[in-house]
């Protein structure tokens, strides 16, 4: 385990009670010294999946530091903290400085704690790398910032879900649009294609079949027919003069009756 004595650094900040304003980038400037220390810390992400990391936008992200004491003194943890860096062309450039978090527990000689570490992005989704730190103190009050997670993790948006009102919101809209173009298409291309339906039978059968005949005829609108013995007039539900029409077509046939059943044959004599 890799640690750094850094008190010239961080006894001015424990004196101002600004432990949660720890710079990693500072960190890793410090000058290396020999660790006093005997921990081991070991770094977990209970909501991690098994394909790696993923930090979700607008989600608590929950790092859990496993710190084990070797010392035969108490050791206490007074701040977790870190960053998310971008690696290009061999160097790192810090893009975020994750908010560092105060702590005060008392770790026994020879005992286990879990410190749970929690932070929350909002960022491209991108490959970034996590580094997290956790400062460290002896009983006789010295720090040490010792490094206990470096690795590369991605960073993803939240999963959509059907249900989201903005979601049902945008269907609506896209479905609108989609349903105007397509009537706007088959009224105007679409249609050409079908015949056009025609009317059915003249004007005057048009308007005798509206009216059913009940309509009777003005005799202001009476009409004179010209060389016939008489005017042609329309009274009553008929239209034309019947004076014009032989009697045998006037008359209507009868129907025939059919007798039903086999016909009788006569007995022969």
């Amino acid at each position: 385990m890799v640690a750094w004595k850094l008190s010239s650094l961080l006894l001015p900040l424990c004196a101002l009670n600004a432990f949660a304003a720890i710079d990693v980038e500072k960190v890793d400037e410090a000058e290396p010294q020999t660790p006093n220390l005997s921990v081991n810390v070991s770094v977990s992400f209970p909501q991690s999946e098994i394909f790696g990391i993923k930090l979700v936008n607008g989600h608590a992200t929950e790092a859990r530091l496993s710190i084990n004491n070797k010392e035969p003194t108490p050791i206490g943890v007074s701040v977790v903290g870190g960053s998310l860096s971008l690696e290009q062309a061999g160097q790192s450039r810090v893009i975020r400085n994750l908010t560092a978090q105060k702590y005060s527990i008392e770790i026994p000689a020879g005992a286990e704690e879990t410190v749970p570490f929690t932070f929350t992005t909002d960022l491209h989704p991108q490959e970034l790398r996590l580094q997290l730190v956790a400062v460290l103190r002896d009983n006789k009050n010295t720090f040490y910032t010792v490094s206990v997670y470096n690795e590369t993790v991605s960073v993803v948006e939240a999963a959509t879900s059907f249900f989201d009102p903005q979601i049902i919101f945008l269907y609506m809209v896209v479905l609108s649009v989609f349903g105007g173009i397509s009537y706007f298409v088959y009224n105007t291309w679409i249609t050409t294609f079908f015949p056009q339906k025609k009317g059915r039978g003249k004007g005057g059968e048009r308007a005798k079949k509206s009216s059913l005949g009940s309509k009777k005829v003005d005799p202001a609108d009476q009409v004179a027919v010209i060389g016939a013995d008489g005017p042609a007039v329309t009274s009553g539900t008929k239209a034309y003069d019947e004076s014009w029409i032989p009697a045998s077509h006037l008359q209507r046939p009868e129907a025939k009756r059919i007798r039903s059943g086999t016909p009788k044959t006569k007995p022969k004599a």
